[in-house]
């Protein structure tokens, strides 16, 4: 995928130190043929194959200072326009408002570490020592009196000659997506210290702890003949659970199953919830393992509408069974006061639930457009393209709230789908998630829903962090592209299950006569509080103005928040 020089603009200015100097860096190789991501503390020597050009770290601050081309520099400049050539020069001054102890605490995340690691392969070092030069790059960068900036990390590099492996680092530019970067730059603006402080508030109890009631599953093949639908549903219970409590339904992702969050009904469930995780036939892994095998279509526009009617049918299905006489769930099931949970394709779903307006024109229009697909997640919702209408509301007044984790909405919803959205709702995104991208996917979604609302940003999990560790045990052999794989699952994403564990359950607590006792654990103290070196958790329930400043930069347009 080509990248254009507007890309690069928007990439070069990231806020999250890291990815902002790195991506500057890689700007400067395509202005110079050379990269400043690795230099000496007076010289960059950049190395194709057995050929190298140096350039000094005087001639780059030179043309900081004046805002000119020195005639030192005049060899690697020509051929580029004047646009190219201002972006350079605003390159080089540009600082990142970070201080030392943050940038060190976020170079210890795992999105960190990864980033580091890819870097590094393009720093050539006899000591492969590349990764702690870069680390230390960074922090001592950032004790400038100026404060973290391209020139800063260059004169900080712990090595006089800093050789860069050009085709190398073009491959790591290549590999940088800019709604990746600006999403790194949108969490460090919620939430700018990265350093540890004393939640203001007490939290007497772990709501990510299981309850006391023990497990049990019910499973029910429900036929919609109306639709022609078979749907498995597992019902998720205990003896504790009370029609004071909502039923929860769980909607899975494109081309998975309805074990997807099975921890997570396990976990609501032992606290006396009802969960139905059931499977959606037209997006699940059997429809799609039946299209590689040229059975089927991958994914039919009508899936877009099917979806959502599967929950609604499976609701009237546990509305009869609540009626019957003794069946196990007999009396138990609220079915009229429901909570929706939906992961990727299945977040868009509980987002239609919840009165979000599918608003297609747009997107028909991107789509024939030969959209240039920045994530898989924008590829699926072109599909719905197939639809006839351009607007389609699917709201079922059944559901009082929804959670919606790392779900896809820059296209589906249009620019006011989700302003419909009419029940108290929680956001989830996951700042290194190539799938659906938390910035266009999550973040200025967000910015439209009304309140109330809540917006949860883990730094440094991936798209398949939260699911199943039983779900994702064919990711150790998924290669690592600037699309897919590189994903942290199983014991490495401990902390976020966990995390989503305690949400849900204060989540829907939210609409039981425990609400008081819960509503504590919805709050940017108990994210601070819960948080990990490896991933820190921020927890926002409207876009700060500085970080709803980078969305409208994004965007080009003026967002309001309702």
């Amino acid at each position: 995928m080509g990248r254009s020089w507007k890309g690069l603009k928007i990439a070069a200015s990231c806020v999250c130190a890291l990815g902002k100097a790195f991506t500057v860096g890689i700007a400067l190789t395509q202005f110079f043929g050379a990269n400043t991501s690795a230099q000496a503390a007076e010289t960059i020597v950049v190395r194709i194959g057995l050929l190298e050009e140096s350039i000094s770290l005087a001639e780059l601050q030179k043309a900081a200072d004046t805002g000119a081309f020195p005639p030192s520099l005049k060899p690697y400049i020509q051929g580029l326009s004047e646009q190219q050539r201002r972006f350079f020069l605003e390159g080089l001054k540009m600082s990142v408002p970070i201080n030392v102890v943050s940038i060190n605490r976020l170079l210890n995340t795992q999105l960190g570490t990864t980033i580091l690691n890819d870097v590094s392969t393009a720093v050539v070092r006899k000591d492969k020592a590349g990764v702690q030069a870069l680390r230390a790059g960074f922090v001592l960068g950032a004790t400038a009196p100026q404060g973290l900036s391209v020139l800063s990390f260059i004169a900080a590099y712990p090595s006089k000659y800093l050789t860069i492996n050009l085709p190398q680092a073009l491959r790591v530019a290549g590999s940088l997506n800019t709604s990746f970067w600006r999403t790194q730059q949108f969490m460090l603006a919620i939430a700018p210290q990265l350093d540890p402080r004393q939640p203001q508030m007490s939290f007497s109890f772990d709501p990510s702890q299981g309850g006391i009631a023990q497990v049990q599953v019910l499973n029910l093949n429900l036929n919609d003949q109306k639709r022609v639908r078979n749907i498995p549903v597992d019902v998720y219970w205990s003896t504790a659970a009370t029609p004071e409590k909502p039923v929860i339904v769980f909607s899975h992702g494109f081309a998975s199953i309805r074990t997807d969050l099975r921890y997570l009904a396990q976990h609501l469930a032992s606290h006396g919830y009802v969960v139905a995780a059931l499977e959606h036939p037209g997006s699940n892994g059997t429809n799609t393992n039946s299209a590689i095998q040229g059975k089927n279509s991958f994914l039919k526009p009508q899936e877009f509408l099917d979806r959502p009617r599967d929950i609604s049918f499976v609701l009237d299905e546990l509305e009869k069974l609540n009626l019957t006489a003794n069946n196990p769930l007999q009396g138990k099931l609220a079915t009229n006061k429901a909570m929706v949970i939906g992961y990727s394709f299945g977040g868009a779903t509980a987002l239609s639930l919840a009165g979000a307006e599918l608003q297609l024109g747009g997107l028909k229009q991107r789509c024939q457009n030969k959209l240039n697909v920045l994530s898989l997640g924008e590829g699926v919702q072109c599909l719905a393209q197939g639809l006839p209408e351009n607007s389609y509301q699917l709201r079922d007044e059944r559901i009082k709230q929804a959670i919606a984790l790392s779900p896809t909405t820059s296209l589906l919803f249009g620019e006011t789908g989700l302003t419909k959205v009419q029940i108290p709702t929680l956001i989830l995104a996951n700042s290194a998630d190539k799938t659906t991208p938390a910035l266009t996917e999550q973040i200025i979604g967000f910015a439209k829903i009304p309140s109330p609302k809540w917006l949860v940003g883990v730094l440094g999990a991936t798209h398949l962090s939260v699911k199943d560790p039983s779900t994702t045990l064919d990711q150790k052999e998924k290669l690592n592209t600037p699309f897919s794989g590189g994903e942290i699952v199983g014991d490495q994403a401990t902390d976020v299950r966990r995390l989503v564990n305690a949400l849900a359950l204060a989540f829907a607590a939210q609409m039981t006569p425990e609400a008081s006792k819960y509503i504590v654990f919805l709050t940017p103290d108990y994210a601070q509080f819960a948080s990990t070196q490896t991933f820190p958790f921020r927890l926002v329930t409207e876009i700060p103005p500085e970080a709803m400043g980078l969305v409208n930069e994004f965007t080009g347009n003026q967002i309001s928040q309702p």
